[in-house]
């Protein structure tokens, strides 16, 4: 049932609601004109009030409950005194009116960080779990983040802010070839997340002021709903975390997964390249480390056996340093 759905039956209904009401004063057209005009005034209402999240109404309201009840007490001490009764009566609607206000508006302006003060109890929002993942621009455009959730190694629902979505689309739209590439890919693989049945993504409408940037937004949505963060992003990673944000970082995972190579460990590996030295050749192993093999150029393009001579832990990830092993040149 759509909504323009429900929004025609409602205004067929108030113009019969209308009808029969004019019914009784004798002018049933008339009724059910003035019946459809008040059910387009509302339908009308409604969608101007289409941006307001049930997290902001609930805030509202409860902000409209605590003043209510600021005013009762106060009320309740002002009559307390001997100013007469219409004295009290209009300092009780006045007292009404401002802390009401009051209330609300406060609950709507904190509503990120609004939990009710009670000992031992915090509200929380009950849609999201504590499982939630955020899934940022650069974990999206990384690509593996599919891969990844549905080896089970990342658990809970995936959350994509429509922040996100809109960095997402302005890189897509991008004048740079390079950077327009990225961003499509991006939105490819959210639609395929999206058709796939094993993966649980949802995207989240966040009211955040506009002037906030991408990363806090995302962070505050991240304590907002206490979920984690996934990311490629180490500046990211390091400022959610020093506000109490978990991380999930994908370059981390990768690097976490890459085979423990020691020293003097023999290895089979195919040249593809020359090194940045004129006598080196480049290798890879199956889980993308570089390994850079000295005295070797010759055998480009050749399978050939190495012996670990070291290793080194960049911030890109590991470099193997090797030797040959005696190597007939004939050898392929």
């Amino acid at each position: 049932m759509t909504i323009s759905f429900i929004r025609s039956l409602f205004l067929m209904m108030s113009g019969v609601v209308g009808y029969y009401l004019g019914v009784l004063s004798t002018h049933p057209i008339l009724g059910a004109q003035l019946g459809c005009l008040c059910g387009l005034i509302i339908i009308f209402l409604e969608h101007q009030f289409r941006r307001v999240s049930v997290s902001g109404l609930s805030s509202m309201v409860f902000g409209l409950l605590l003043g209510i009840f600021m005013a009762k007490l106060l009320s309740d001490i002002i009559s307390l005194l001997p100013l007469g009764e219409f004295v009290h009566s209009v300092s009780r609607v006045i007292l009404t009116l401002v802390f009401s206000y009051f209330g609300a508006v406060m609950a709507l302006r904190g509503k990120d960080e609004f939990n009710v003060i009670i000992p031992y109890v915090r509200f929380k929002r009950q849609d999201f779990r504590e499982e939630d993942v955020l899934l940022d621009t650069s974990a999206i455009i990384d690509g593996r983040v599919g891969d990844i959730y549905r080896t089970n190694f990342l658990t809970g629902r995936l959350v994509v802010p429509r922040c996100v979505l809109k960095e997402l689309q302005k890189i897509a739209d991008s004048a740079d070839d390079i950077k327009r590439e990225r961003g499509r890919r991006g939105m490819e693989l959210l639609h395929i997340m999206q058709k796939d049945a094993r993966t649980e993504i949802h995207i989240h409408e966040d009211e955040l002021p506009e002037n906030l940037g991408v990363d806090e937004r995302l962070v505050k949505i991240a304590k907002m709903l206490d979920a984690r963060i996934c990311t490629t992003d180490f500046n990211l990673g390091r400022i959610a975390a020093l506000q109490g944000v978990e991380v999930l970082n994908i370059h981390e995972l990768v690097n976490a997964l890459k085979s423990v190579i020691i020293n003097g460990e023999r290895l089979d590996v195919r040249l593809v390249r020359e090194g940045k030295e004129p006598h080196q050749a480049i290798a890879f192993l199956e889980d993308g480390t570089m390994i850079v093999v000295s005295d070797a150029q010759k055998f480009i393009g050749k399978k050939v056996p190495v012996v670990v001579a070291s290793t080194l832990q960049t911030q890109a990830g590991k470099m193997i340093f090797a030797k040959l092993e005696k190597v007939d040149e004939d050898r392929r």
